[in-house]
Formats: structure tokens, sequence, C-alpha cells
């Protein structure tokens, strides 16, 4: 027997909803013969007089009543089969986009090195609405559909097997040409897909990139990539569809065929005595109510065979291993140890490209620790290793004695707080936006990190103050004001551990001065990583980690460091010198 469940990705409650579909569209579709029989039964009243005899008026009232109570009885039909149908398959899509929305934020940050952010929103959007239409219109109404027509089928070859078998027979033909181009069907729809993702890809590089194009002159032939993307989706959404079409057409001609069949034996029959005039008419009235469904059906089955690609791009996603830990292990100390850790991007581990090599360093507790070096050096992998971003290939990064890799992603992050250089706003108020630092916190306590972040003033100035829409990514402030937001999100959160990467870069003075006063209320009793370029700015740090090639250079305090002549004092040096150099 088929699974569904499993070829769906169904949960439990998912698949007992989806039986009821099937139970509720099989009593709708039998309902329906109801007024069918009762209009049977009046045209058979009708044509007494032509038979010499008389209308039983008692009857046909009889008859108008029987008509009102299978109205009402189909109407009671369709609205549990609309709520057992589609309202289920609603909340199992709602159910499904949240479950892999959660899948997607567990996973390791290697995950999103492979894969572009189109594909994870069709996974989330399109692929999850191609189940909700497959669940609502498609399985529920074509599995009623084959009992019903089996029910329906048994019971008129009680009257007469040859009129059943004349309405029936073409039914498996016309399915046979469906199924027999399943895999036809299913090759198209991977081109189609691929098709669409590409295209998907180059819309976001454009308007990711609407800056860099314009400035450039890039438009028209000079930026043919989407141009390209586009037409080949067009193209092969035409093929898929012209296609698709041809063989569902054929179907439903084959299927059709059985009126006219129907009509020839029920004539044949009627004329060499072997069937009386309203059984035939019962079987005329039956087949083109039969029929509609079915071929209604027929143009859907493509879509279940689009469904499996769908699926298997869905297995795909949720067969990527999440990031796991214990979620109550605590933390009391907040040193951080780094022991012999090598660490790549890239997951081919027969490439000699690892951005950390074989490093072992301390990051002392309630300190200011600085990390610099060249570009390239691997800074920002290392608080991104702190932050299990990404789990070490070698060795093991630990704070207060545990290895984060034991440790619940989630439950870590409770622990740390972010300044990053490139910061993240959502199109949401400025309030909101603050508050995701800790969705616990009062009115009060977000105004407060606003103040201490140097955020109030040009807060306040805006069109409708904390509840003023930022627009996507923060797009209506400076970049000095989203950087005071982000640290008043940090501010709020209040965690032992803040990372702090290039968080002063490219600022005007001004701006510079005023983070550098909130970072300075950030900072305060906690342990602090600091990644900077500018070295004049953490020179006061209690401990400065210098790096090259992925490998400690030397470590110790700015003065240490510079009587040492090593590569600090060379990289201090060159900055000094750059600042007197004017254009």
């Amino acid at each position: 027997m088929y699974n569904w469940k499993e070829s769906l990705m169904l949960t439990d409650k998912g698949y007992k909803d989806l039986k009821k579909a099937v139970a509720a569209c099989t009593i709708t579709n039998l309902s329906l013969m109801l007024p069918f029989t009762v209009t049977i039964q009046i045209f058979a009243e009708l044509l007494k007089p032509m038979m010499a005899q008389e209308i039983s008026w008692t009857k046909m009232w009889f008859l108008f009543g029987c008509g009102l109570i299978s109205a009402v009885l189909v109407f009671l039909a369709s609205k549990n089969d609309y709520k057992k149908t589609y309202v289920t398959s609603y909340l199992e899509a709602e159910n499904s986009r949240i479950s892999v929305a959660e899948r997607i934020r567990k996973l390791p940050m290697s995950f999103f090195n492979s894969k572009d952010l189109s594909e994870l929103t069709t996974n989330i959007m399109a692929d999850c609405s191609t189940t909700e239409h497959v669940l609502s219109h498609i399985i529920p109404q074509l599995s009623a559909n084959a009992i019903s027509i089996t029910i329906i089928c048994v019971m008129m070859a009680l009257f007469d097997w040859r009129m059943a078998l004349s309405v029936f027979i073409t039914v498996p033909v016309a399915l046979l040409v469906i199924l027999g181009s399943k895999k036809t069907q299913a090759r198209l729809s991977e081109k189609q897909v691929e098709a669409k993702l590409k295209a998907s890809d180059q819309v976001q590089e454009y308007l990711e990139g609407i800056k860099v194009i314009k400035a450039c002159g890039l438009d028209g032939s000079k930026f043919s990539a989407l141009d390209d993307a586009l037409r080949l989706m067009k193209k092969m959404a035409i093929k898929m569809e012209f296609i698709t079409g041809t063989f569902v057409t054929g179907a439903q001609m084959i299927l059709q065929a059985g009126v006219g069949l129907t009509v020839f034996v029920g004539t044949y029959l009627l004329t060499g005595g072997s069937i009386e005039l309203i059984p035939m008419l019962m079987f005329f009235v039956i087949v083109v109510r039969i029929y509609g469904p079915v071929l209604v059906e027929f143009t859907l089955l493509p879509e279940l065979f689009y469904h499996r690609i769908a699926t298997k791009r869905m297995r795909t996603l949720m067969a990527v291993p999440v990031m796991e830990g214990e979620g109550v292990k605590p933390l009391t100390h907040w040193n951080i140890d780094f022991e012999n850790v090598s660490f790549g991007y890239n997951v081919d581990k027969s490439r000699e490209d690892k951005v950390i090599k074989n490093l072992s360093v301390s990051i002392p507790s309630d300190a200011i620790t600085a990390l610099v070096g060249p570009s390239g050096c691997g800074k920002s992998t290392i608080s991104r290793l702190i932050a299990r971003f990404w789990d070490v290939n070698e060795g093991s990064v630990k704070i207060g004695g545990i290895d984060v890799k034991t440790l619940d992603p989630e439950h870590l992050m409770s622990y740390m707080s972010f300044v990053f250089q490139d910061v993240v706003l959502f199109n949401d108020t400025v309030y909101n936006n603050i508050r995701i630092g800790n969705m616990e916190a009062t009115e009060e306590q977000v105004m407060e990190a606003a103040k201490a972040a140097c955020c109030d003033e040009f807060i306040s100035a805006l069109p409708q103050g904390y509840e003023t829409m930022l627009g996507e990514n923060g797009s209506t402030l400076s970049g000095g004001e989203r950087q005071r937001l982000s640290i008043a999100r940090a501010l709020l959160k209040n965690a032992p551990i803040v990372l702090l990467d290039e968080a002063t870069a490219s600022l005007d003075p001004e701006n510079e001065a005023l983070i550098q006063q909130a970072i300075s209320r950030l900072i305060e009793g906690k342990t602090v990583i600091v990644i900077a370029h500018r070295l004049r700015t953490i020179s006061g740090a209690d401990k400065i980690i210098v790096l090259q090639e992925g490998r400690l250079a030397e470590e110790g305090t700015h003065e240490e460091l510079m009587n040492n002549k090593g590569l600090y004092e060379r990289l201090y040096r060159i900055q000094q010198e750059s600042l007197g150099w004017s254009v």
C-alpha cells in the first residue's frame, strides 16, 4: 500500500486529517447522487402521460420534499468537506513552514555556504504551498472519486452490467495515459524547477546589486544574466505546459469518449428491448455527473508528480544534521580556551585550506581581549567558533572548561551578545528591533538600553519615535545609528560574553565617539573579545592576541608587544605613519 504519510512528509495529525478529508470528500460525492436520483424519478413521473398513465402529484410533492432534503444533506456534506479538507490542509502547510524554518534555524552555518537564499525561500514558501495544494485539491478528491466511482459502478452493475461497463471502461484507459507520462513529466518538472531557482538567484542578485548596476551602467545587454535566466524559465514553462497538456488532453478525450460509448450501448440495448427508457436515462445522467470531477482531477495529476520534486528537496533539507548539545548545562566561568584548534570553511577535507591552524590560546574572563592581524588571518573566524556558528574540524573551544560542542547552540547564545560591523535590522519598529535583544524586557528597560547606547536622541527625532518603521534592514537610518541600535540590543541582553567585530569601522568621528561611549557601558564587567583593524582603538586592552595566517604570532599587552618589535609593532607603526597621509 502506498505510504501517503511518508511521501507527503506529513505529521501524525496531518495523516489522520488526510484520511478524514478523503472520507469527507467521498461522502460529498455520494451525497451529490441524491439530487440526480430524485431528478430521474421526477422525469419518470413526467413521462407517464406518454405511456397513457397519469402523473401522481402526491408522489411529485414527495419527490419535491426529497429534493429539499437532499439539498440540505449536500450542503452539510460540503460544509464538512471544506472543514476536513481545506482548513486542515492549510493548518498542515502552516506547520510544515514552521518546521522547515525551525530546521533551518538550527543548521550549522556551513550549510548556508552551499545553499542559495532563493532555494531556501523556495523550500519554505513554494514547496510548502505545493504540499498545501496537493492536500486540499488533489489527493482527497482523487481518492474520493476512486472510491465513489467504484461504489457507483457496483451499484449500477446491479441494474445492468453492460451499461455500467460502457460508463467506466474509459476511466482506467485514460488513467494509464496519465501514469504512462509520469517519468516524462517528472524529468520536465526537475528542469523547470532548476530554471526557476536560477531565475530567482539572478533576480536576487540583480536587486541586491542595483546600486552597482546603476553606478556602472550595467543595463540592457551588459546585464544579460537575468534576461537569459528569465527566458530559460519561460521556455521551460511553455515546454512543460505543452507536453503535460498533450497527455492530459489525450486522457480527457479518451475519458469523454465514454459518453458516446454509453449513448451507443444504451440506444442499442433500448432498441433491442434489453433495457427500459428510465434506467437508460439514469445511466446517461450519471455518466455526465461522474466524468466532470474526474476531468478536473486529470488536469491536477501533473501537479502531484511535480510535488514529488518538491518533497525530494524538502527531504534533502530535513536530512541535514542540526547542531545539537545539552541545553541545561550552566556556564559559570567565562574564560575561553582554544586547544589545538584547526578549522576550514570548505567541507572538502582533502584540500589544505584551513583558516585556523593548530591554534592554542586563552582569553581571560572579565577582561578585554583584542584579536588583531592582517586581513584573512582568522580574527572573525575565531569569534564565530566561540559562538559555535561553525564547529571546529580539530581540537576544541572551551568556555569555563566546557566544550562548546557539547552545548545546545541556543543555550550557548544566551551567554553572548554581538555587535558586528554589518548590522542586521528588521522591517519593524525601532522599539521591536531593540527588544529582540531580550523579548521579556519591559518598555522601561528598552528605553534605558536605548539611552545607554546613545540612541534616544535620534529615535526621538524620528516621525513616530520608537514606533517608527525602519524599512528593510534599517534603510532609513545612517550607519552610525544602525550600529548604536545593535549596541542597544546587546545592552538589553546583558550577556556575560561580548563579541565586538569591527564595531566602529568606517564611521565618522562623531558617531565613533558616541559608539565608543555606548560600548564602554556595554562591556563593563564582561568578558570581551574585540576584533579591530585600527590598532589605536585597542591599545588599552587587557590582552592582545596577534594572528598571522591562522596561527598565533604573539600575545601580550600593547606595551609588551611594542617592545617585542614583532608583527604587532610593525602593523602599529605602519598605521601610525598612514595617519599623516592626505589627498
